[in-house]
């Protein structure tokens, strides 16, 4: 998977719970580049893809600074259940995923799924996309209640799946959607209001010294 991963995460559907046979592996990683990189005109990249199919990795500070940004995406990727890689390092990353929570994490899980409600057509809607929007919400909705994202879908399974399948209408979706997002703008977060900072730059300064 690449030396210098410290943590690789299966997400996407295996990691929701909503998998069928014809699901792909998502794989989502955090690399840490070799500290001396960085000090040469042209900087290590910030992300990459492969070399397995469906992997993506990021750079880990590149990764921490998308995670304080309350990225949905990278967040989830801190609470997949599916962990095929953790080095020490990596270990530590997931130790501190809390400091990455504030209350922005309200804004913007709403925000991205509003984003993918902007690209559903109505007359022809892409189901798949239109579950991963309701899951967005309902993660979403967790995370600002209880402090964490929700990645497994359990109980909402069937539900969401049948929405995949295109046998709920639309009208229902959409009222399903107009709920959760109701839901989450009422809620009073449990999140704090800014993320521990120091914490997360603690931990980077940490790779950084070990990869010198």
């Amino acid at each position: 998977m690449g030396d210098d991963l410290i943590l690789s995460v299966v997400t996407g559907s295996r990691a929701y719970g909503l998998e069928t046979e014809a699901s792909d592996i998502d794989r989502r990683g955090v690399f840490a580049a070799p500290t001396e990189a960085f000090w040469r005109l042209d900087k290590p990249p910030t992300h990459r893809d492969g070399p397995l199919p469906e992997q993506f990795s990021w750079e880990v500070e590149r990764f921490c600074v998308l995670a304080l940004q309350a990225n949905p995406t990278v967040l989830e990727c801190l609470w997949s259940p599916l962990v095929e890689l953790v080095t020490p390092a990596g270990r530590r990353l997931l130790d501190l995923r809390r400091a990455f929570l504030s209350s922005r994490a309200q804004e913007t899980f709403a925000g991205y799924a509003d984003a993918q409600f902007r690209r559903l057509d109505p007359e022809a809607p892409k189901w798949k996309q239109a579950m991963h929007m309701i899951r967005l919400l309902l993660s979403g909705l967790h995370l600002v209640r209880h402090g964490e994202p929700r990645v497994r879908m359990g109980d909402d399974r069937e539900r969401l799946l049948a929405v995949k399948r295109g046998e709920v209408p639309w009208a229902e979706v959409d009222a399903w959607r107009a709920r959760l997002v109701a839901e989450l703008a009422a809620t009073d977060s449990v999140l704090p209001e800014r993320p521990d900072r120091d914490a997360v730059e603690e931990f980077l300064i940490g790779v950084r010294r070990e990869n010198l």
